[in-house]
């Protein structure tokens, strides 16, 4: 692999010179860090992390290369990579090349050789930070202020980015329910996860007015993850608001939300949300289930969460995030709605929250009988 020199440079000036790998240029973004050990192909072709460039504490990466079968979409959409040491090999029998090619074919930067754990504790102490990875300028001063002006993430809607053009059905043998998905910036996995539990998924864009999910007679409503501000999110907002009130005397519509799809259920019903400093991006975030004092380890990815002081009274809070206490889970008391702030469907990752593909299956058979 040719060494060609590369530069971050932050927001406040910070800056941390190494070598490129993968495509050669300049990105920007905002950069986060993720503490996940595996699963950097899952990470990368996580929608959820458009606009971002993602720091990997763990120092290798690379070293299983790139498999087909474990993009959790058709493309990458992380803005930028950036590591420790970047595997020059790769060893797995599923894999067919290496990160390197897979980021050069996507016109994707990688940045390796820097002391990531000092950038890691910047973050931390500082926040999610603007930068600007480039291979063709080194004026420090001048990647400042093109950091600058870097569209903060707050405020910022990357749903309309990500989102699927047109609907489609992932069919399942002998399917007992129908759910209609909304795509915010869905996993692969999800819709994995959803018909292993014996649903049909029909996959809409983010923009679908809530009158058209009505007219496919779902047996129940799925809200993605998806990237940016869920406040800037307002047409999201509106339809679930329509979609869960909609006939709640008689057959009630199950809604079931993880990650941005939980913090827009929760402002459907008047809840508020706020930026986290520097987010929670890894596979080992320890979350305690209110309802029957189980802990479960989870995967995570989002950099806004639902202020517990503003969740009206119609939203029980059912889940808490251990590590700052922050708002994990909620339900709706009267309503078949409920919402995690993590990702149950994780791959590779925790399987402690598969149960909550169960318990959308179980609410879609109570209400439609």
């Amino acid at each position: 692999m040719q060494e060609i020199p590369a530069i971050l440079v932050l927001e406040n000036g910070s800056v941390y010179r190494g070598t490129a790998f993968g495509h050669a240029g300049e990105a920007t973004g905002e950069v986060v860090f993720n503490t996940a050990l595996t699963g950097y192909q899952e990470i990368i072709t996580d929608p959820s992390y458009t606009g971002q460039m993602v720091v990997m504490t763990y120092p290798l990466i690379g070293n299983y290369g790139m498999t087909p079968n474990d993009d959790e979409s058709s493309k990458i959409w992380a803005s930028a990579l950036i590591v420790r040491e970047a595997s020059n090999v790769y060893s797995n029998f599923e894999s067919n090349r290496s990160l390197d090619a897979a980021l050069k074919d996507a016109g994707v930067m990688g940045l390796a050789g820097i002391d990531t754990r000092k950038l890691v504790r910047e973050i931390r102490e500082k926040g999610a930070m603007r930068g600007v990875i480039s291979t063709a300028c080194s004026d420090e001063e001048e990647l400042k202020r093109q950091a600058a002006g870097v569209p903060e993430m707050t405020g910022l809607d990357l749903v309309s980015r990500v989102t699927t053009g047109s609907s489609y059905t992932c069919e399942t043998p002998d399917a007992k329910y129908h759910v209609v998905a909304f795509d915010y910036g869905i996993k692969t996995n999800i819709v994995r996860q959803l018909q292993s539990e014996g649903c049909r998924v029909t996959v809409v864009s983010a923009k679908t007015p809530a009158r058209e999910v009505i007219a496919l007679n779902p047996d129940g409503v799925f809200l993605s993850n998806g990237p940016g501000d869920p406040f800037a999110v307002t047409y999201a907002v509106e339809a679930i608001r329509e979609l869960a009130t909609y006939n709640q005397e008689t057959r009630p519509l199950p809604i079931f939300g993880i990650c941005l799809g939980h913090q827009l259920l929760s402002l459907a019903f008047g809840a508020k949300t706020y930026k986290l400093k520097f987010g929670h991006h890894g596979a080992n975030h320890p979350v305690k289930n209110l309802l029957n004092s189980k802990i479960e380890i989870t995967s995570q990815n989002h950099g806004f969460a639902v202020e517990e002081a503003s969740l009206p009274g119609t939203l029980e809070l059912t889940h808490r995030n251990l590590y700052d206490q922050t708002v994990e889970g909620v339900r709706h008391r009267d309503l078949p709605c409920f919402s995690v702030q993590y990702h149950p469907e994780a791959a590779p990752g925790p399987h402690d929250s598969h149960y909550l593909f169960k318990e959308f299956t179980d609410l879609m058979e109570q209400t439609r009988n």
